[in-house]
């Protein structure tokens, strides 16, 4: 009656690929049972497969033909609706990449301690190597904390030994807390190898009930910060106007100082953070060209 038999082997390929105790799973494990009663509920299931589903990515073939050789046909053809598949090894049709110039943009953007992982890493999985350079370069070397340390926080007067290379350890002792202020942020008092230091720390749990103004994103030329605190007395462009790299941007007064911000790139106005009359801190996000 039907054009294949399936065998247990492609059935229990589908089922790994689908949610756990989603109707098409309970088929499928019926179908383990009995084949030949559950065919015309299966082929109805996947017809109406949802395009994004694991199972209907795999069908493409977009992790090479072998994988999808234990699913028989028409199953395939139904889930795929007329969707264009890859044919041969899914790599053969990539662009290649430029490695040297992929190191220099890296560079460029994260400074010159990128590494060959790191450039690997950018190939494959560009925004999280952006992410997680951007955090190395912002809070340096956390890997030399022990995982509490880390994802938890120390405790007060806690005697902490950090030993950031060989040779070099630091005694960190955190002594307290301050209560957060109108900018989000709380003050934390430590010794730092015996001296008294304090710094100023964001509290994101606290922010996120609280108006706090956009930053400018680390390494990224066409997001603009605001130079130093001030306040912004002139507004030069508008949303959608076309800049020349150096055309004037923002005007900001400070310490009774007029600064002119100019534009890093050229571009399209993408995104205008401020108005006339706003008081901005260092780095603070003023627009955002594309």
């Amino acid at each position: 009656m039907y054009a294949f038999q399936p065998s247990v082997r492609s059935w229990s390929a589908c089922i790994q690929l689908m949610p756990h105790g989603t109707s098409g799973s309970r088929i499928l494990q019926r179908s383990l049972v009995d084949v030949p009663q559950s065919l015309k509920v299966l082929q109805r299931w996947a017809s109406n497969a949802p395009a994004k589903r694991p199972i209907t990515k795999l069908m493409v073939a977009n992790r090479g033909e072998i994988a999808i050789r234990v699913f028989p046909e028409p199953l395939r053809t139904k889930i795929l609706k007329g969707k264009p598949t890859v044919k041969g090894r899914p790599g053969a049709s990539m662009k290649p990449i430029d490695f040297d110039q992929l190191r220099k943009d890296l560079e460029e953007k994260h400074g010159s301690r990128v590494r060959e992982c790191d450039v690997l890493s950018a190939s494959m999985y560009p925004k999280v190597l952006d992410e997680f350079l951007d955090f190395h370069g912002l809070f340096g070397p956390v890997e030399c904390f022990d995982t509490r340390t880390f994802f938890v926080g120390p405790k007060i007067a806690e005697n902490l030994v950090v030993e950031i290379e060989k040779g070099k350890t630091l005694h960190i002792k955190p002594l307290a807390v301050t209560d957060i202020n109108s900018k989000g942020e709380r003050e934390v008092f430590f010794e730092l190898n015996g001296q008294l230091r304090s710094v100023m720390v964001k509290d994101k749990t606290a922010q996120k009930d609280m108006k706090v103004h956009p930053k400018a994103q680390r390494g990224q030329k066409g997001s603009i910060g605001a130079p130093m605190p001030g306040t912004i007395i002139d507004v030069k462009v508008k949303l959608g106007d076309r800049v020349e790299k150096g055309a004037p941007i923002v005007v900001m007064s400070a310490m009774k100082m007029e600064t002119v911000v100019t534009a890093p790139v050229s571009g399209r106005i993408k995104f205008i953070a401020v108005s006339v009359g706003l008081k901005l801190e260092g780095d603070d996000l003023l627009v955002e060209i594309e």
